[in-house]
């Protein structure tokens, strides 16, 4: 039971980086220098990145993640479902 919260508590905090992420591509004079915005940014890169051609960019706002948070939302269930039956 723990290590499917664990997962879960995971996959939300993930998912909330990206949504930082989505707002941080709208606000124009972001300091991409700042610690906390490049650690965001170090943690979704690797999942984003190979979204990034899929859309392309709209002005300067980034629409890649968007992608990764509809995936996320979807296999969220699935793999905490999965894990329930195979763990319980």
């Amino acid at each position: 039971m723990l290590i499917i919260t664990a997962v879960d508590v995971l996959l939300e905090v993930y998912w909330w980086l990206m949504v930082i992420r989505f707002i941080l591509s709208w606000i124009p004079n972001v300091n991409y220098g700042h610690t906390l915005v490049q650690l965001v940014i170090r943690v979704t890169d690797p999942v984003v990145r190979p979204f990034q051609g899929i859309i392309p960019l709209y002005g300067s706002l980034d629409f890649s993640p968007l992608i990764v948070f509809l995936i996320l939302r979807l296999i969220r269930p699935l793999l905490i479902g999965l894990l329930s039956q195979l763990l319980l």
